[in-house]
């Protein structure tokens, strides 16, 4: 039998992108006509794993004008959507391609505080997804003033039902879910640092930061990314470093997200982390070479797959 997915997002968005010629203070810019995508960490994480053909669920809050909008371009996609419907307006993000540096722009929202009846409710609507997951990804940030103890309850109620939680957050949110223990974590260095008590990590550090974590019972797998210099997974009893293929960057929006979808896609299918880390990069570098907020095509993650796994 297949394995399940779900992924949660608390905070999603639209992602509306444009570009201008030259962007300057003062001075009315005349964008181009913007596109517009599903935004927020689980919701990428499903769209991505789409691409590469495994089936995941969607849940999502949704409130608004730009709510409806959110679900309107998830249904296009043929995804299994689960909104939460909110009283609050789902955010917006503005992303602006300045043509003539090559600089990217990226406007992020707050979103609107989870209440405490609109947490309970969501704690009372996820079981109702059937059947139970065997994988659970809670990715990206959680809305301006939402308790972060929220994400503590999340990860409780999946753990008791043996469900496997992959966690990409950051701040007090990160902290709490890893206190809780969850089966994979993807920080970055600075992440990585927060969560040991560190204002900084040199390379060396990332071992013993690492190894940390996973001897305490915290995470199972650590997967470390290192930006243009790919990622380091750590288990109990391995070490793999991979670096990132040479590409031209166009936009990191959602590369992230990219790769924890490639990570578990190879996870759900039980191949070997050597493998898990190899398409998640290839994932991440590949969702870096489409412009805007799009995420990788399915051709260009193989095509790089095969030459780091080379």
């Amino acid at each position: 039998m297949d394995k399940t997915i779900l992924t949660i997002t608390l905070n999603p968005s639209v992602d509306k992108s444009s570009s201008v010629q030259s962007i300057v203070p003062e001075k009315k810019l005349r964008c181009n006509s913007p596109r517009y995508e599903p935004g927020g960490g689980g919701v990428n994480v499903s769209r991505a794993l789409k691409r590469l053909g495994v089936v995941s669920d969607i849940f999502f809050t949704s409130g608004g004008r730009t709510g409806r909008l959110l679900e309107k371009l998830l249904k296009a996609e043929e995804l299994n959507i689960f909104p939460f419907h909110v009283f609050s307006e789902t955010r917006e993000n503005f992303i602006v391609l300045d043509i003539s540096s090559n600089n990217q722009y990226r406007f992020g929202f707050p979103g609107e505080e989870l209440t405490q009846e609109q947490q309970k409710g969501i704690l009372n609507s996820l079981p109702t997804i059937n059947p139970c997951p065997d994988f659970v990804v809670i990715s990206g940030s959680l809305p301006t003033q939402t308790n972060p103890n929220f994400i503590r309850k999340l990860v409780n109620m999946y753990k008791l039902k043996g469900t496997k939680v992959i966690i990409d957050t950051s701040g007090e949110a990160l902290r709490i879910a890893v206190e809780e223990g969850v089966f994979l974590l993807k920080p970055n260095i600075g992440e990585l640092a927060f969560l040991v008590g560190k204002e900084k990590l040199e390379e060396p550090d990332i071992d013993q930061a690492a190894q940390l974590i996973i001897s305490q019972g915290k995470a199972e797998i650590v997967v470390v990314s290192l930006g243009s210099q790919g990622a380091v997974l750590f288990s109990g009893s391995e070490k793999i470093k991979i670096e990132a293929p040479v590409v031209e960057v166009k936009s990191t929006v959602g590369a992230g997200d990219s790769m924890v979808a490639g990570m578990v896609s190879v996870l759900v299918k039980g191949g070997d982390y050597k493998e898990v880390l190899s398409l998640g990069i290839a994932c991440g570098s590949a969702t870096t070479m489409t412009e805007g907020t799009g995420l990788f095509t399915r051709e260009n993650a193989k095509h790089l797959f095969y030459k780091i796994w080379k």
